[in-house]
């Protein structure tokens, strides 16, 4: 076979992978628990409405994002609590000011709040690692990338089923 022939397959192969890994479809949402926020306003009606709030920034075109949605969605379905608990989700590409505000460069990066403050969480047995930064007191400050373990500890302790300390 000639040059030609394996450019054309290389080429096909490379264009394959890229529409598999850089999807831009939104990412769907598989449950009625988790909010999708559209502005500002809105985000900041939610953080007044519940005394915790667990956020996911997150964008369209990120792997890592895509593959913790279904475990997010997951966990919305099965803590969120009217007025204790809820979930939402902020696109750092259509409400990029949320995400400035709070300074999230990495995605996902997830977010908890207590009384519409960013707050961190007691996890009994969380150490620190690149996915989770610990607060000088110890608490998980925040949760960045598709570090679903951490994740859940630290919903578990917001729903009261967890190991706070």
């Amino acid at each position: 076979m000639d040059t030609s022939f394996y450019l054309v397959t290389i080429f096909i192969v490379l264009w394959i992978l890229k529409r598999l890994f850089t999807s831009t479809t939104p990412i769907p949402e598989t449950s009625g628990k988790v909010y999708k926020i559209a502005n500002a306003a809105e985000f900041d009606a939610l953080l007044s409405s519940a005394k915790h709030v667990v956020v996911d920034f997150y964008a369209d075109w990120c792997p890592p994002c895509r593959a913790i949605a279904p475990h997010f969605s997951e966990l919305a379905d099965k803590h969120s609590s009217d007025g204790q608990l809820a979930f939402a989700k902020v696109n750092v590409d259509h409400v990029d000011n949320i995400a400035s505000r709070y300074g999230v460069s990495a995605m996902p990066t997830f977010l908890f709040f207590e009384n519409g403050a960013p707050k961190g969480v007691a996890v009994q047995g969380m150490t620190a690692r690149p996915s989770v930064p610990l607060t000088g007191d110890g608490l998980v400050e925040r949760v960045r990338g598709a570090d679903r373990a951490a994740l859940k500890a630290v919903v578990e302790v917001l729903a009261g089923k967890g190991g706070g300390e």
